[in-house]
């Protein structure tokens, strides 16, 4: 069995990441100008780390999916980004955000990478305060802060409900710098399709051209994967519709370990699921819980008079209102993490409360908010966020409740990287959304953008200097080498056998019933039973694929069913995988909750005694089970406990 080696460097937390630059091997400036870097994708993970590689004097290639880098799925991100600047003196610190990540993720988190991810948040604002990110202020002038799931105080800084696009026109306005400096070579509308290991090194990558077709190759002494997150797997989700986990998928078929893919986010806080025909998603902030009140009426017979119609939720008294989540959690209230809103949410609505048409839904009710501050007040706010609900609804929020549900969002699980944000293939490395290393079972909000900001601006352009400082005597590869040869010819190989299938089924129809199993049998709730169940019904699910789907046009040309039908093939198998994940991992913990394993009140039982491991799922061909390879996780400095947001 293969050794897992995270290379967490020793000595006391708070010094391990100062140690490690202390004694870090570097790139003299000569020398950075010899090497080249491929990074993938152009949210804030890859388009930070793009454009810090060249301005230290790497030469950088960097591909998107995107028409434009701006336009990758960080930008759709609301409610702001975590950082331990303790602005509201409310007792905040670096050691307090690394203990509400650590606990937020159930334990399940490497306590290292987590300390480091908080000991950087703070260069974030800084440098993002530089590029002139607009940062909600105060009437002083000084950066505002509001409150998020999982924490006491207030760390999350925030430009109104659009915090995801300020920071990434950002990053954008960095790499564009690049660019011009002729230092980033931006290739965008091209998809990563494969990774070219020689030697055992990632040294370049193949991609399709999404306007004509055509295959390319592209070599570099080490690539980054910064390609985001895989719950599209479930067809119905918050992310953009072009988002996927093919990138990863590959380089995990490479030999690259993927870890811990069973968590996945459920997100409490979107506009519920309205049809059969609808495509995805729309996330309302976790911003709005710091002032709306989630609940669902005391009374049976009035949750049947909402969900017929014949009741509105202004017309339930106070008194007949259940603020479930204030209720079972008077500590938090309705800022629990995620994991925890979401669940309750279903226990409700499973109970029969839910207030809408489908009985999946729940308010979220700012009548208090707007009695105690005013209108104005709420509109200055989250004033986007309102009209954006009243656009998809056609409800006035100021005047009726909003309705929302848990929906999938974000995945903690991805492609396994060490200290260094290295996967286990040498040379290839994975920052952001797609890799494991930072959240654990469950991710808080506001964290996301933090750990692909602290990726690409402060973690990544140092430790890739470990990497590359032995690599400086080596010439820049052809890619008429013999590896890049046989990528191209499997991809072709591919391609051509999705369009010769000539089936009678569309690739949503077939992703339609991917996202039902996936729901139904891996989603909020799992057990062994159905476990075993979407196993089955993956594999039958990836024979009627292989042979009955329909892909109209041609491969060698423009063709979006195409891209959408390669990508498909990839989330049937990463379903498969987060199904056997889950069913290895007999516990409940953050997101991964498994009926089986909950305590008398319903809530996670996790078992540090059996599973308190990262499982890295190692590639064992087509159609073979995956290996499970354990990286122990040792708490050092802090004590597991059994999470409580009660007191």
């Amino acid at each position: 069995m293969a050794e897992i080696n995270s290379k967490i460097p020793q000595g006391p937390l708070a010094d391990k990441w100062k140690n490690y630059k202390d004694h870090q091997k570097l790139v003299n400036p000569a020398n950075k100008r010899r090497l080249d870097i491929i990074v993938v994708g152009t949210g804030l993970a890859g388009a930070s780390a793009a454009a810090s590689l060249a301005e230290m004097g790497f030469n950088v290639l960097n591909f998107c999916i995107q028409d434009s880098p701006r336009r990758a799925h960080s930008i759709a991100a609301q409610g702001g980004i975590n950082a331990a600047k303790n602005y509201q003196n409310d007792g905040d610190s670096v050691y307090r955000l690394f203990y509400d990540t650590i606990k937020g993720g159930d334990y399940r988190a490497r306590e290292a990478n987590v300390y480091r991810l908080a000991e950087v948040s703070n260069n974030i604002i800084d440098q993002c305060v530089a590029q002139g990110v607009p940062f909600a202020r105060e009437y002083g002038g000084l950066l505002d802060n509001r409150s998020f799931g999982g924490a006491q105080v207030s760390r999350t800084f925030y430009a109104r409900g659009q915090t995801g696009q300020q920071l990434l026109l950002g990053a954008y306005s960095a790499l564009s710098r690049q660019i011009g400096k002729g230092k980033v070579k931006m290739y965008t509308r091209h998809e990563m399709l494969d990774v070219v290991l020689i030697d055992g090194r990632a040294r370049g990558i193949i991609t399709r051209n999404l306007i004509t077709g055509k295959i390319e190759r592209y070599a570099a002494h080490a690539v980054v994967v910064a390609t985001g997150g895989y719950v599209n797997t479930f067809f119905l989700s918050t992310n953009a519709m072009a988002s996927n986990g093919s990138a990863a998928w590959q380089c995990y078929k490479k030999g690259a370990y993927f870890a811990n893919p069973c968590m996945v986010q459920i997100h409490p806080t979107c506009i519920p699921v309205k049809g059969d025909y609808q495509s995805k998603l729309t996330l309302m902030s976790e911003s709005l819980r710091n002032d709306g009140r989630i609940w669902v009426p005391k009374k049976l017979e009035d949750a049947k008079a909402l969900q017929a119609g014949q009741k509105k939720g202004k017309d339930i008294p106070e008194e007949d209102r259940d603020y479930y989540l204030e209720r079972r959690y008077p500590a938090f209230g309705n800022l629990v993490p995620r994991d925890v809103a979401s669940r309750a949410a279903k226990e409700r609505c499973d109970a029969g409360y839910g207030v809408n048409n489908t009985g999946r839904a729940v308010f979220l009710d700012f009548s208090e908010a707007i009695q105690r501050l005013g209108k104005d007040v709420v509109k200055q706010k989250y004033g986007n966020l309102f009209d954006m609900y009243e656009e998809i609804t056609d409800d006035n929020p100021y005047e009726t409740p909003m309705m929302i549900y848990p929906a999938l969002h974000y995945s903690m699980g991805g492609l396994w990287v060490d200290y260094e944000l290295q996967t286990s293939i040498p040379g290839l490395f994975a920052i952001g959304e797609a890799n494991f290393s930072d959240h654990g079972a469950n991710r808080l909000g506001a964290s996301a953008l933090m750990q692909g900001l602290a990726d690409g601006y402060f973690v990544l352009p140092y430790t890739i200097q470990n990497y590359l400082s032995d690599q400086i005597q080596v010439p820049r590869f052809s890619t008429d080498l013999p590896e890049f040869d046989e990528a191209e010819k499997a991809i072709k190989a591919r391609i051509q056998k999705l369009m010769s299938i000539k089936g009678k089924e569309t690739v949503d129809t077939i992703h339609r019933k991917l996202g039902h199993i996936m729901w139904e049998h891996i989603g909020m709730a799992r057990d062994e039973k159905g476990l075993l169940e979407a196993i089955n019904m993956l594999k039958d699910l990836k024979k009627e694929f292989w042979s009955n789907v329909y892909i109209p046009g041609s491969g060698e040309d423009q063709n979006v069913e195409l891209e959408k039908a390669l990508r498909l093939a990839d989330f049937i198998e990463i379903g498969t995988l987060m199904a056997h994940d889950a069913l290895n991992r007999a516990e409940s913990c953050g997101g991964h909750f498994r009926v089986e394993h909950q305590t008398e009140d319903g809530e996670a039982l996790r078992h540090d005694d059996k599973y308190m491991y990262v499982a890295c799922w190692e590639y064992q061909g087509e159609d073979k089970d995956p290996v499970m390879l354990k990286e122990d996780l040792n708490y050092e400095f802090v004590v597991p406990q059994t999470r409580n947001y009660k007191k």
